[in-house]
């Protein structure tokens, strides 16, 4: 099954190419009427976002800028939107709870850095345009590919984290902590 952040991108990409070959064929500036309509809906989609997400995840935005968790803190389902950034979670103190937490990040260029303690499950999905990846011992590289990786012990683990990261740049480094 494909991911859906690959969907949607993918979809973004070919609307966009789309326009730009129309705006060639009938010589029009395209320029001119995508900049006023990208700020538009880029102002409706962040009014309707946090409407869309569950009632129980929570929604962090940072143009520019980290975001950082370490310490004791509850771990719950959550968002992060971060234009140019990095994202520090350090779960090695924190409560998780039992069963399975969602954490997407959403970028454009940005750090994702994660620590867990033995004994939770984590699985990692990305998808990004440049993906430079260091989750528990394996490395991958790459432009233009989905990333995804399992814990071995995932699928037995009582606590279970899964980050799902979107973005043009990415640097994830997930650790043992």
């Amino acid at each position: 099954m494909r991911d859906k952040g690959q969907i949607i991108i993918g979809a973004v990409i070919v609307f966009v190419g789309l326009i730009f070959l129309i705006g060639n064929v009938l010589n029009i500036n395209v320029w001119a009427f995508c900049w006023p309509m990208g700020l538009i809906l880029l102002g409706v989609w962040l009014l309707l976002r946090p409407r869309l997400v569950g009632p129980d995840t929570a929604v962090r935005q940072k143009l520019l800028g980290d975001i950082h968790r370490d310490g004791p803190w509850q771990v719950t389902d959550e968002e992060f939107w971060i234009g140019v950034g990095e994202v520090d979670l350090d779960m090695t103190h924190a409560d998780i709870p039992v069963g399975e937490t969602k954490i997407r990040v959403f970028g454009f260029v940005g750090d994702v850095d994660v620590f867990v303690p033995e004994g939770v499950g984590i699985v990692v999905s990305s998808t990004a345009f440049v993906t430079d990846a260091r989750v528990l011992g394996q490395k991958r590289d790459g432009i233009l590919f989905p990333f995804h990786h399992a814990s071995d012990d995932y699928e037995t683990a009582e606590h279970k984290i899964r980050l799902e990261v979107t973005s043009f740049v990415v640097d994830i480094k997930i650790k043992r902590g």
